[in-house]
């Protein structure tokens, strides 16, 4: 099972390694919560998948990314996604969204709001449910933790209340998603963009240890 799962996580890193390659950057392995984060998140169960998706209410000690600029105005996009598939992406934030043929069985109209000050979305519908793993992409040059060496892990965080405030240290976590950092060549301290799995919406946010 977890072979499998891991199979299809590179599968859909395929086409994000193949432009590392020509953009001086290397892809590592995807990141599990640190042994520290687990300890923290005592009590939390992890998903049947091995990849450290951490499930279950709870306050998990990390802290939202955060915009370099705060966006101007309200960021969305708004596309129907059928059964063939298709990408999802915002230019302002360099978001991008890719769903594999057969993740829905019948056409869905998506939006996706960016947060203006956070490196968080909402997704909507909210509840939305996924049959096949989604991608999501992204860069990490308009963000507070890029051009900085890495000094914490990144996460790829889900939050199940849309309205939850991500200002402070200590930030309500319902799942850590399966994700993959992308590095550098010229520096394998600096990130260059995060790689996620989601199965369904709502609301997603990069956060820090």
């Amino acid at each position: 099972m977890l072979r499998t799962r891991l199979l299809r996580v590179f599968a859909a890193l395929a086409t994000v390694a193949m432009v590392a390659s020509c953009s001086d950057t290397i892809i590592t392995s995807p990141n599990p919560p640190s042994e520290a984060a687990a300890a923290r998140n005592s009590g939390l169960g992890n998903s049947a998948s091995g990849l450290g998706s951490v499930t279950g209410p709870a306050s998990v000690d990390l802290k939202a990314v955060w915009w370099k600029k705060q966006l101007k105005g309200v960021v969305r996009v708004s596309r129907t996604i059928d059964a063939s598939g298709g990408v999802i992406s915002i230019p302002e934030t360099g978001l991008t969204i890719q769903f594999p043929a057969g993740a829905v069985s019948r056409a869905i109209n998506i939006t996706i709001t960016a947060d203006g000050k956070y490196v968080a979305y909402k997704m909507e519908p909210s509840g939305t449910q996924f049959l096949k793993d989604v991608t999501v992409t992204q860069p990490l040059a308009l963000t507070s933790v890029f051009g900085l060496p890495l000094k914490s892990q990144l996460y790829a965080a889900y939050i199940a209340d849309d309205n939850l405030k991500l200002a402070g240290n200590k930030i309500p976590v319902n799942e850590i998603e399966p994700s993959t950092t992308i590095f550098s060549t010229l520096s394998p301290l600096l990130p260059q963009a995060q790689v996620w799995i989601i199965r369904h919406f709502s609301r997603y946010m990069l956060a820090s240890g």
